[in-house]
């Protein structure tokens, strides 16, 4: 069989940002789908009766588990705002290297403010409530 050509690999590339977001798009996929058999346990023991329930919110009451639903939560808000900026370069736009810089930023940012924002409401308490 003849050798055929391979395509370029990493060691090939110099490390630029869009690589990092790209990259950074896989990881948060994987980690969601991990988060995903947590929600299926959840949803299991919810299913499967109040006691059972009881043990859920039980071990995903450990401060571990909250880390972890902060990570997927900023896990999912990335991926979903990098997939928007990957829908819109397959439809051709924004490949320009300014427009991909500018876009990156926006991602972070918008990532960030959402993160701030959904913090807040599961964390600080709602005034007047009794």
């Amino acid at each position: 069989m003849p050798a055929r050509p391979l395509s370029p690999h990493l060691s090939v590339y110099r490390f630029a940002y869009t690589m990092a977001l790209s990259i950074t798009h896989r990881f948060t996929g994987m980690a969601l789908a991990l988060g995903l058999l947590v929600l299926t346990a959840w949803l299991l023991a919810a299913s499967n009766g109040a006691a059972s329930y009881a043990v859920a919110v039980g071990v995903f009451s450990h401060w571990i588990f909250r880390v972890l639903l902060i990570g997927w939560l900023t896990a999912f808000l990335y991926h979903f705002a990098a997939g928007i900026r990957h829908l819109v370069f397959d439809a051709g736009f924004g490949l320009e290297k300014a427009q991909a810089r500018r876009s990156a930023t926006l991602v972070i940012l918008a990532v960030l403010v959402a993160l701030a924002a959904c913090l807040y409401v599961i964390f600080c308490p709602v005034g007047g409530a009794a």
